[in-house]
């Protein structure tokens, strides 16, 4: 069962950091910042108390035996430690067994798993956990890559660095071909 987001809570929030950091919280530009600091919350915080694993409850049988791979699935997400965020792209492949899901599944999965407090690492082995876990694959292979407000805009300040992240299952572990021929494809021309 979703949760719903206290806004109220939020908003109060809001109001107190804005005080707390020497600004004027009932001033014209700021008076609705706390609402719509509420509703952003309440978007990127979506993906709390559902389970994206549901997305890949449809299947269909097919022999095929070959790398399925949707490379470049744009995400955002937000960083635990600071709450801010962080953008990149998901390379997500699985090596089928007996059955396979819609493509666009495998972008949903990563969407809503986006949608929470986390750090990169997690997310990109809960991605590969779940389609490993609810397809009966023989081998899922996830790569992130994101820019880290948290790296970009503050403290060291160094935008435009990527952090990869990677999380490797079955054959795709162990199997040397098989892994680079995911890394080729994710790597290579588009």
């Amino acid at each position: 069962m979703k949760k719903d987001v206290d806004h109220e809570a939020i908003k109060q929030a809001v109001r107190t950091i804005l005080l707390s950091v020497g600004e004027d919280p009932d001033r014209p530009g700021l008076v609705e910042t706390p609402r719509r600091v509420a509703g952003m919350y309440a978007e990127m915080f979506s993906g709390l108390d559902v389970d994206p694993g549901r997305h890949l409850e449809v299947t269909f049988p097919e022999e095929y035996d070959e790398m399925v791979l949707v490379r470049d699935i744009s995400f955002t997400s937000m960083c635990e430690h600071h709450l801010l965020p962080f953008t990149g792209v998901a390379h997500v492949a699985y090596v089928p067994h007996g059955k396979v899901t819609g493509l666009s599944k495998l972008a949903r999965v990563v969407e809503e798993v986006s949608r929470r407090p986390q750090v990169q690492e997690r997310m990109t082995q809960t991605v590969a956990d779940l389609i490993d876990e609810k397809l009966s694959t023989r081998g899922v292979a996830v790569v992130c890559s994101a820019e880290h407000s948290c790296m970009s805009i503050r403290g060291i300040r160094k935008p435009g660095s990527r952090t990869v992240t990677s999380a490797l299952r079955g054959i795709f572990k162990t199997d040397q071909a098989t892994r680079a021929e995911f890394m080729s494809l994710i790597n290579g021309s588009q």
